[in-house]
């Protein structure tokens, strides 16, 4: 690309004035005045003269302004061609996305789907599983883009917090834990189903369950399942509570099928953040999905 001093150089040879050039440049005159003046030291000559209030160019300077259009017009064309091939990534391409459970059933396809319509020729491969799963095939390069709960931070990943999602325990309408408040220190005597080992929502609930002095093999955990849906189902069949996004219960609570339990003084939330490898910059459709999903989600975080 030419080089700073050259570009002030055509700036002033356009305007034949210096402080229209800093106008034009966002820079002081005394800077366009140090620029021109670096430039003819290096060349050996003048390149601008003085008459009265106008500035013109000498001899030298316009077979220098001749010399620097064609280049000038060299990279404005390097730079429409390159501009052109981004363009063309965000409008078709291919993405990978790897979504933890939650974020796969409850966020993710309103994203996509907004995307789609945005974007018609996108091609979206989503694969879903818990937060450790999502990870390693990140690490491994099957996937260009993790969307996962809260995670333990490594000099692996880049992150980019992206909503705040809570935790909430519920049971069956029908369950005698249906109470409106129910004290912590009867919460952790009742009988519990929880998620699976690798869960981000199993991580968030055993870091919440540290900060009150309890660790998860001191619960009365009757069951573990896999997956959101089957946790959901198997609670509003049976007599025990379980912790499950806010964002997946919403229709069962509303419907009556499931209860929330207020636990006063405990309350758990964890962040959805979309996650990269080090070092990885976010362009094209990738870059397309984070502002589309940011839109969607503003003033979730």
């Amino acid at each position: 690309m030419i080089d700073y001093r050259y570009e002030v150089f055509l700036v002033v040879a356009r305007h034949l004035s210096f402080s229209k050039a800093a106008e034009h440049l966002f820079i002081s005159q005394p800077a366009v005045s140090k620029h021109i003046r670096q430039l003819e030291g290096e060349l050996g000559t003048a390149l601008f003269i003085r008459k009265g209030n106008a500035t013109l160019l000498t001899p030298a300077g316009e077979q220098l302004l001749e010399e620097l259009l064609p280049a000038k017009r060299i990279q404005k064309g390097i730079r429409t061609y390159f501009d052109s091939l981004k363009k063309e990534e965000e409008i078709k391409g291919e993405i990978k996305i790897g979504a933890s459970t939650t974020f796969s059933l409850y966020v993710i396809p309103k994203i996509l789907a907004s995307l789609h319509r945005e974007v018609p020729g996108a091609q979206i491969l989503l694969v879903n599983g818990n937060s450790e799963t999502i990870l390693k095939a990140l690490d491994s390069q099957e996937i260009d883009l993790a969307c996962v709960e809260s995670f333990h931070h490594t000099n692996s990943y880049q992150s980019e917090p992206f909503m705040v999602d809570e935790i909430i325990p519920v049971c069956a309408s029908s369950s005698p834990y249906a109470k409106d408040n129910l004290p912590f220190g009867e919460l952790i005597h009742c009988r519990m189903a929880l998620r699976e080992r690798g869960s981000g929502t199993l991580a968030i609930l055993t870091q919440s369950f540290d900060q009150h002095g309890i660790k998860l093999n001191e619960l009365n955990v009757i069951a573990r399942l896999g997956g959101t849906e089957a946790l959901k189902n198997y609670l509003i069949e049976a007599e025990a509570i379980g912790f499950l996004s806010r964002l997946a219960v919403q229709k069962e609570l509303k419907s009556g099928a499931l209860k929330e339990i207020k636990v006063p003084g405990f309350q758990v939330m964890r962040e959805f953040s979309f996650v990269t490898r080090k070092g990885e910059e976010t362009l094209g459709l990738m870059r397309n999905l984070i502002r589309k999903a940011r839109l969607i989600y503003n003033g979730k975080l």
